[in-house]
């Protein structure tokens, strides 16, 4: 099989080629090919890569280009994690909201649609390079925000097309291991959409198990979710909620921790990327021990900020050592390959799995996978609380998908009004002006709003 991966310059890539390193199955990846715009950071990456690979008998060849076309011909698989405008522009993405005093976070609130705007025309024009050049790929989408550029899409490419996270494996697994379960051996009742969801229920050996853990006060503390929020809020809300609603329900405090920090998550990554790639150019041999360095950085960093202001303490080692979405995306890749049948959490079409919700919105949800695809699993409706939440944010989704692709200010400035984070639709002027001016790629994508 040859797998491409866009953003094959990106700090993580080593993560998922790890995973194919260990893979011992049939028929497996034998090429991997490496795309992305800088050459500088394909030759970085290249070096780890290498290093990793060093003693393997069987390691995928890697090769790499920055040529898409390229890149996807002929591919069996597409994993997509590219970002437009890179971590400048992600930094722009928290700065100009902080700015005005709102959430500044790249998914999340102005942040999420200022990336969506500016990197959904890049995305489709993957989708239709894609449908080109390899139709039968399967793809399998880590770019942020990523059930809204599941969405867009799916547009081009269909049901092919499917979003991954480790958000919601990382919360069961926390849930099942307080309460010395295997992970493995249960089924969770868990809804939304990304980086907006819910685990409603915990079964085991066909019994809601959930419901024990939040009555036991030792337990429930050992969940990280549960010591952000607080133990009586999630009980109030009878479910625990993925880490990132703390940017809903604590938004005061999220702002004010983020907006006092010495820097912004994303000029944290910035400084320590730079120092990554600048070290591995002059130092190639040792690039493998200065991305574990750096990795291990940025594991630790990970919500620093919240955590602190929660006082939920450090993350637990074990979740550091677990891995995240390139296991997932290796799992989804040789299911759909191999054969068997599993079940996985992803981002995908909606159908009817989540009612309240539209057939093309893209939901976060249970489903079966086999070689036959991928089956979202129909879920109890949601709780007005939720359900109204979850409408709104798909809502400001679908408006940004329409404003990138037509071209539209109007709308633009509709979905960023239309944020449960925004406050005011002069605000949100002032946010698109403000994006336009810092981020060339989005004002490239929205004419200016016209003069009032």
């Amino acid at each position: 099989m040859r797998l491409t991966i866009l953003g094959g310059g990106g700090f993580r890539v080593p993560l998922v080629y790890g995973e194919l390193l260990r893979d011992p199955g049939r028929p497996r990846v034998e090429e991997v090919v490496l795309y992305d715009v800088s050459e500088e950071r394909l030759a970085a990456v290249g070096h780890v890569l290498a290093q990793l690979a060093a003693g393997h008998d069987h390691a995928p060849r890697v090769r790499a280009t920055t040529d898409l076309d390229d890149a996807l011909r002929d591919a069996t698989v597409v994993f997509s994690a590219i970002r437009v405008g890179g971590l400048e522009g992600r930094t722009a993405d928290e700065r100009v909201a902080l700015d005005l005093g709102l959430l500044g976070q790249e998914t999340i609130g102005p942040g999420g649609i200022a990336f969506g705007l500016r990197t959904i025309p890049v995305a489709l024009h993957v989708a239709e390079r894609v449908a080109a050049l390899a139709p039968r790929a399967w793809v399998i989408n880590f770019t942020n925000p990523a059930g809204m550029i599941t969405e867009a899409m799916q547009r081009v490419l269909g049901d092919r097309v499917v979003g991954i996270c480790d958000s919601p494996v990382g919360l069961i697994r926390r849930a099942a291991r307080s309460l010395g379960l295997d992970p493995a051996r249960t089924a969770p009742d868990y809804v939304g959409l990304n980086h907006l969801g819910w685990l409603r229920g915990l079964s085991h050996e066909g019994r809601d198990v959930l419901p024990d853990l939040l009555a036991d006060e030792t337990a429930l503390k050992r969940v990280e979710e549960a010591r952000l929020f607080g133990p009586d809020w999630v009980r109030s809300l009878g479910a625990l909620p993925n880490e990132y609603l703390y940017y809903y329900y604590f938004t005061r405090e999220a702002v004010a921790a983020i907006g006092g920090a010495a820097q912004t998550r994303g000029e944290a990554l910035l400084q320590q990327q730079t120092r990554f790639y600048s070290t591995v150019r002059s130092e190639p041999e040792h690039a493998l021990a200065e991305w574990r360095r750096a990795r291990r950085e940025r594991d630790e960093s990970y919500m620093a900020e919240t955590r602190e202001t929660a006082q939920a303490g450090e993350r637990d080692p074990a979740d550091l050592s677990a891995g995240g979405y390139e296991g997932i995306a290796l799992a989804l890749m040789t299911t759909l390959s191999r054969g068997g049948c599993t079940t996985m959490i992803l981002n995908v079409r909606n159908g009817h799995a989540v009612p309240g919700l539209g057939p093309e919105a893209v939901v976060e949800v249970p489903c079966i996978v086999d070689p036959g695809g991928v089956r979202p699993l129909a879920t109890a409706p949601l709780p007005g609380e939720f359900l109204g939440l979850v409408q709104q944010v798909k809502a400001v989704e679908q408006l940004t998908i329409e404003a990138a692709a037509t071209g539209s200010a109007a709308v633009a400035l509709h979905a960023f009004a239309a944020h449960p984070l925004v406050d005011s639709v002069s605000v949100a002027r002032h946010l698109l002006d403000g994006y336009r001016t810092r981020l060339p790629d989005l004002a490239a994508v929205i004419p200016p709003l016209p003069a009032r």
